[in-house]
C-alpha cells in the first residue's frame, strides 16, 4: 500500500507540473511541421511555456528518433535549442542558435533504447529524461520532465 500511495503522489505531482507548464488558454500551439522527414511520426511533445513546443518523433523503419523545437509564431531570431540523446549509447545531437521559427531537426539511433530530449526558446526550456523506451520500458522507469526558465 505504501508503494501505491507513493506512486499516486508522484503521479499527482507530475500532473500538477503539467498543468502549471501548459500553455495558457487561448494561446496558439505550434504544430509539428514534418521537418524530420518522411516516415517520422510524433511520439511525444512538451510545451515550452506559451512560446512553442518541442516534438519527439520516431521512424520505425530506421530506428531513429528526431527532435525539433517549433515556435508558435515566426518572428525576430530568438535563441533556440533542439536536443536528443540515446541514454544507452550516450550518442546525442543538438542544434542551437538564433532562429525565426524552429531549431532542429536532430537525429539519434535509438531502437529499443530510452531517449532524453528537450528544447529551449528564449529563456524557457522543457526537458524529458528517460522516456519513450520502446522494448526497454519494463527495465527503465519513466523519469519526469522539467519545464521552466533556464
Amino acid at each position: 500500500m505504501q508503494a501505491v500511495g507513493a506512486t499516486l503522489t508522484a503521479v499527482g505531482a507530475i500532473g500538477a507540473g503539467l498543468l502549471v507548464t501548459a500553455p495558457a488558454a487561448g494561446a496558439a500551439t505550434a504544430s509539428y511541421n514534418g521537418v524530420c522527414g518522411s516516415g517520422y511520426k510524433v511520439v511525444n511533445s512538451m510545451p515550452i511555456g506559451s512560446t512553442g513546443t518541442v516534438y519527439l518523433t520516431y521512424n520505425s523503419a530506421t530506428g531513429k528518433n528526431c527532435t525539433v523545437t517549433i515556435r508558435n509564431t515566426t518572428g525576430t531570431p530568438t535563441y533556440m535549442v533542439a536536443y536528443v540523446r540515446n541514454i544507452e549509447s550516450g550518442a546525442d545531437q543538438y542544434d542551437e542558435g538564433d532562429y525565426r521559427s524552429y531549431a532542429g531537426p536532430v537525429y539519434v539511433s535509438a531502437r529499443g533504447a530510452c531517449v532524453e530530449w528537450g528544447g529551449v526558446i528564449g529563456n524557457l526550456q522543457a526537458w524529458n529524461y528517460g522516456s519513450n523506451c520502446g522494448a526497454l520500458a519494463a527495465k527503465a522507469p519513466q523519469k519526469d520532465w522539467f519545464a521552466g526558465q533556464r
